[in-house]
């Protein structure tokens, strides 16, 4: 399936126009009435504004070439106009969560220009975060994951310069200061219309997808197609609290589905799996939310919201 009108968003932090020209070369000449235009981002502007800039060129076809942040942007704001272009990736940064969920290929830019180019498009559902700050609310998408707690804590501990050399490999070596500076958080948690329940945590994490780096399922229940998110809460005391979360999370919800077909992931004292169409968390504190693998400030209060095959995604699970 190919496009007459190709945008191309690019971070140039990660790569520049001359080495995807390289690849789109043998590209051109199998499409040869194929247009292409790039839009690059800034450090102001993560792909928003290109990806608007880019359905202003008519373009049918929008490639998001750089890390999550960048595949967020451009994703969230093609959900948000309701637009009927499909979305590439070529995945360029650290985590590329949703490539890896979707299957494109990794650490080979032109594997993955040909999946965005040629594949038939899968439509997926996008997570939506209302987010109170001291400042006032801001609305974000996500397209993978949204957490506060440990998971918020790996992603502000991790050094740049150390995630640079040795990729996601570089969140290992940020977990244990992580969980050291992670406290028990009061929250208050409404799922759906269900009553507002009143709990203590380590972490939450509203899932759209449920794989992490290194093929590690976090949310086993998570599919993106569903048009529902899925929600994990964990909360561990002391070394027999977090060995009850290890046998929950690896065994029950890891090897048990792999081995015993699947059936939905179970809770325990310490991990607690949850579906909705709509919730609200509520914090005593301010904490840190992050969103894809990015910070995006303390907040209060998250309403959590899904918008049901929100994009259409170029990928090989179509």
């Amino acid at each position: 399936m190919s496009a007459a009108h190709v945008g191309i968003v690019l971070n140039p932090s990660k790569t520049s126009r001359s080495e995807l020209e390289e690849e789109l070369t043998s590209a051109i000449t199998e499409h040869p009435d194929m247009q292409v235009s790039w839009f690059e981002t800034t450090v102001e502007d993560p792909g928003r504004g290109m990806a608007k800039d880019a359905l202003e060129a008519g373009v049918d076809l929008v490639v998001a070439a750089g890390g999550d942040g960048t595949v967020r942007a451009v994703g969230e704001y093609l959900a948000e106009v309701e637009s009927s272009a499909h979305l590439g990736i070529i995945p360029m940064g650290t985590g590329n969560l949703l490539a890896r969920n979707l299957e494109v290929p990794l650490n080979d830019v032109a594997k993955a220009l040909e999946a965005a180019l040629n594949c038939e498009a899968r439509t997926i559902d996008l997570g939506w975060a209302e987010i109170t700050k001291s400042d006032g609310t801001e609305t974000m998408a996500f397209t993978v994951m949204a957490g506060v707690g440990i998971d918020a804590h790996m992603i502000i501990e991790t050094a740049e310069g150390l995630k640079d050399k040795v990729g996601w490999l570089a969140y290992i070596e940020s977990l244990g200061r992580a969980l050291s500076a992670s406290e028990v958080i009061d929250m208050d948690i409404k799922v759906d219309a269900g009553k507002t329940s009143k709990e203590r945590a380590h972490t939450l994490i509203v899932g759209n997808c449920g794989m992490l780096q290194g093929g590690v399922t976090l949310i086993p229940d998570a599919d993106p197609t569903d048009g529902e998110l899925d929600m994990l809460v964990l909360r561990a005391d002391g070394v027999g609290g977090w060995l009850e979360t290890l046998k929950t999370m690896v065994w029950d919800n890891g090897v048990k589905r792999l081995f015993g077909g699947k059936h939905k992931a179970e809770s325990s004292g310490s991990v607690t799996n949850r579906q909705f169409t709509s919730a609200t968390l509520g914090l005593g504190t301010p904490r840190v939310l992050e969103l894809d693998g990015d910070e995006v400030g303390e907040c209060t209060r998250v309403e959590f919201s899904v918008q049901r095959a929100a994009i259409s995604v170029r990928s090989p699970q179509a």
